[in-house]
Formats: structure tokens, sequence, C-alpha cells
């Protein structure tokens, strides 16, 4: 009986990391998308001849979020993950390191501008997000 009842526990320990959820910041689709729509406003937010396209950006967001509960995150989760400064100042870090590999003089508007309209020719996530004025 006591080897039964170690075998289940043991059983049970191996088990508890397996089904343990990763922070968001680790799940590609999640993390990645959110960055893909921070990229997406900042290149808004400093071309003046693009703009966002703010009912698709909304919808992306909210199936965002439920693809995140899909994945067994609480709105709770999902909202610590999303106001933490901590997260908020990693991912602009990671956008900085996208402008910066993609040739972004962040002094000039029209170096925003040129990515803008190559994502939206491209029609990459980044681009469907954005639309030229």
């Amino acid at each position: 009986m006591r080897l039964m009842m170690t075998a289940l526990l043991g059983l049970g320990l191996l088990a508890a990391p397996v089904s343990a959820k990763p922070p968001l910041r680790e799940v590609a689709a999640i993390d990645d998308a959110l960055l893909d729509v921070g990229i997406a406003d900042a290149i808004r937010d400093h071309c003046p001849t693009i703009e966002a396209r703010l009912i698709k950006a909304t919808a992306f967001l909210w199936r965002l979020k439920g693809q995140a509960n899909d994945l067994g995150y609480t709105d709770a989760e999902i909202d610590a993950y999303r106001k933490s400064d901590a997260e908020k100042e990693r991912l602009k870090a990671r956008g900085r390191a996208f402008f910066k590999a993609r040739g972004v003089d962040t002094s000039d508007p029209q170096s925003y501008c040129a990515l803008g309209l190559e994502e939206i020719q491209k029609q990459s996530r980044i681009g469907s997000l954005l639309r030229a004025k």
C-alpha cells in the first residue's frame, strides 16, 4: 500500500510541472501579437500619413484575449500581464529592436511611414492594423 501511495504521489508531482501554464510573456502567439499591435501603434503615432484601423485593431485585441482565455489564462492573469510596467518596458525594448533592425530612424517620421507602407503592402499582421490616409 505504501508503495502504491508513493508511486501515485510521484506521478502527481511529475504531472504538476507539465500542467503549469507558462507566463504569458512566454506564449509566443500572444506576446508576438501584442508586440505587433504596439509596433502598428508606434507607426501610426509617428507617421502623419498612416492611421490605425481602429475597429480591426479592437477586434484583434478581443480575439487575442479570447485566445489567452482558451489557453487557460484568467482575466486577472491577462490584466496583470497587460498592465505590468516590466512587461510594457520589455515589449517596448523589443519594439525598439524591431525598428532598429528595419532601419527606422526614430527622429524621422518618414522612415516610420516607409515601414508602415511596406507592412501594409505585404499584408502583414502589422500592416493589417494600418491604413494609408
